[in-house]
């Protein structure tokens, strides 16, 4: 799948992690959500996001600093 806009990463990012049609997160908060466990993947995991250049110059947006790993820690929450 290529990255065109906010709307493909979502939907990349979903298919990835949770299957055909999986959801993970439609904008940064349920992205955030999402990441702290319970919706599919189990924490901890391990995301690799290859030629991320290509889908950060389509979305037209760069996050702060370079290319780096995010460690997440399960939320205390009860699922």
């Amino acid at each position: 799948m290529h990255i065109t806009d906010e709307a493909s990463f979502f939907c990349a990012i979903g298919e990835a992690v949770n299957g055909p049609g999986g959801y993970f997160g439609a904008g940064l908060d349920g992205l955030s959500d999402c990441l702290c466990g319970g919706f599919g993947a189990k924490v901890p995991f391990t995301l690799i996001w290859k030629n991320s250049s290509v889908a950060r110059a389509h979305l037209g947006k760069s996050p702060e600093g370079p290319d780096r790993e995010v460690r997440v820690r399960p939320s205390s929450r009860k699922f």
